[in-house]
């Protein structure tokens, strides 16, 4: 092959992902977790006196949900890289939806495939329109020979 032809894109189409809905034990074992113990996040008092409606879950709570979804798409041993734009946050009730779309799929120099893929989080819940809650991308690699995708 040559470099001027695109190889054949070694991702299958995003799969539908739901996550949730979401609870407040999810953001405070989360805190446990990553050691962020911001009250914001669980105390719905603190959160209300901020000027929150209610408390609301980490940021990196969400990027690591679509990380470990980007990983299962991708193949954990591919993906080189991961990006995330904070849109709006993620409530108690809320389900994520993941979603993801092949941009791009080049041949690089050793013979393999390099893929951008875009990446979505929606959130849903009852009374509440969906929205945006984070964006970003990844990048995969896989070997002339097909690679692997776990």
């Amino acid at each position: 092959m040559n470099e001027r032809q695109v190889p054949e894109c070694p991702v299958p189409p995003a799969p539908a992902r739901r996550v949730g809905p979401l609870t407040r034990t999810d953001f405070v074992r989360y805190a446990g977790a990553g050691g962020d113990f911001n009250p914001i996040h669980h105390d719905k008092t603190f959160a209300r006196a901020a000027g929150y409606p209610s408390v609301f879950g980490h940021g990196l709570l969400t990027a690591g949900v679509l990380g470990g979804y980007a990983a299962a798409w991708l193949g954990r041993r591919n993906l080189r890289g991961l990006s995330v734009r904070y849109v709006d946050q993620v409530w108690p009730g809320d389900t994520l939806v993941l979603g993801g779309e092949v941009l791009t799929s080049e041949a690089v120099a050793d013979g393999g495939t390099e893929v951008r893929v875009a990446l979505t989080v929606h959130s849903e819940a009852r009374g509440r329109d969906p929205r945006l809650v984070l964006s970003g991308g990844a990048t995969a690699t896989y070997p002339a020979s097909g690679g692997e995708r776990s």
